[in-house]
């Protein structure tokens, strides 16, 4: 199909679509919203009837054009462990620049009305990739593709064009519970079902304040998301590395170091980034919590003196991060 090959051509590795009809799984998100399992994302309460069904988004809707880009890449050897997805530059503006490219070209040579839409949108975007045959939703809820596995970034186009659908995929997680035994703080509960409230990457990215206590030696070195539940799928075993430069680690300065930076140096160093939106008070929050679970003596003076932050938020988990080196050092 044309539209696949033009995909292509705009830097995507996979690209299906999807009939428009209500959102897939909308009744068991909904039901996961008013447990509280969302935590403190609370913009995902908002405007439930765009959520579900995308023809409120776009009227005359008739198909979703779901794409994805390959992110897999090894990670560097240093203390402090980052999602696989964060190491590089963020993948909103990459992957918006190459829908918006192909919604101009459906218009130029398809005729219609169309509308980009990535993760910070109302769509539910993994289950339209379902829907659309992508891959399945895990046990874990993340997209698993046959050839990718778990390392796809997801990005989709709302379209007036009535395309051809291609068929949904079906679940082939079989009896694998991997995920589920590797998950260090539990929050995968059941198959198919994460509160979030639990999940390390929600807690290091999404969590506003101070960590819960009974989660801070769980977090062990993921300073930044956490690829636990990802890496550990049987499906990777078919994972190439990613050609998209896009995604290529950015170097950074060692843990302690970065514990110095003031706000100026932060903005500096982390803008383009998916690290940047945590700003300077999380991002040396999570560093102290990661530093309390791996830290040695010579880190402790980077602890005493950021303890000493005017920012409450930072204060506590420094002082945390000391009295956990301290416990851990021996007493001649």
């Amino acid at each position: 199909m044309r539209v696949k090959e033009e995909a292509q051509r705009q830097g995507f590795d996979v690209c299906q679509i999807a009939q428009i009809d209500r959102s897939p799984h909308y009744e068991a998100f909904t039901r996961w919203l008013s447990e509280g399992q969302h935590g403190q994302m609370e913009w995902l309460e908002r405007m439930p009837e765009l959520r579900e069904d995308p023809r409120h988004l776009l009227p005359g809707c008739q198909s979703v054009i779901m794409t994805g880009i390959n992110y897999f890449q090894n990670s560097p050897s240093q203390r402090g462990k980052i999602a696989t997805y964060a190491l590089g530059l963020d993948y909103h503006e990459l992957i918006t620049g190459r829908l918006r490219g192909l919604c101009h070209w459906l218009s130029s040579e398809l005729g219609g009305t169309h509308r980009p839409f990535v993760d910070t949108s109302a769509v539910m975007e993994k289950p339209w990739a379902m829907r659309a045959g992508l891959g399945w939703q895990g046990k874990n809820t993340l997209l698993i593709h046959k050839k990718m596995g778990t390392w796809l970034t997801l990005g989709g186009i709302l379209s007036s064009l009535k395309l051809e659908p291609d068929a949904p995929e079906k679940d082939h997680c079989g009896t694998c519970h991997r995920c589920l035994d590797v998950c260090p703080t539990q929050a995968i509960t059941a198959p198919y079902q994460l509160d979030a409230r639990r999940c390390i990457a929600y807690l290091t990215i999404e969590h506003q304040g101070s960590i819960p206590l009974e989660f801070r030696r769980a977090i062990g070195d993921r300073v930044f998301g956490c690829d636990d539940c990802l890496s550990v799928c049987p499906w990777n075993r078919w994972a190439k590395e990613t050609k998209e430069s896009h995604f290529s680690p950015i170097a950074r300065p060692d843990l302690a170091e970065m514990l110095a930076w003031d706000d100026p140096t932060f903005r500096k160093k982390y803008r383009g980034t998916p690290i940047f939106r945590l700003k300077r008070p999380r991002w040396l929050r999570n560093i102290c919590v990661v530093l309390g679970n791996i830290g040695v003596r010579e880190d402790l003076a980077a602890l005493e003196k950021v303890n000493s932050d005017p920012n409450p938020l930072i204060q506590e988990h420094a002082q945390w991060a000391i009295d956990e080196i301290n416990r851990r050092l021996p007493s001649y």
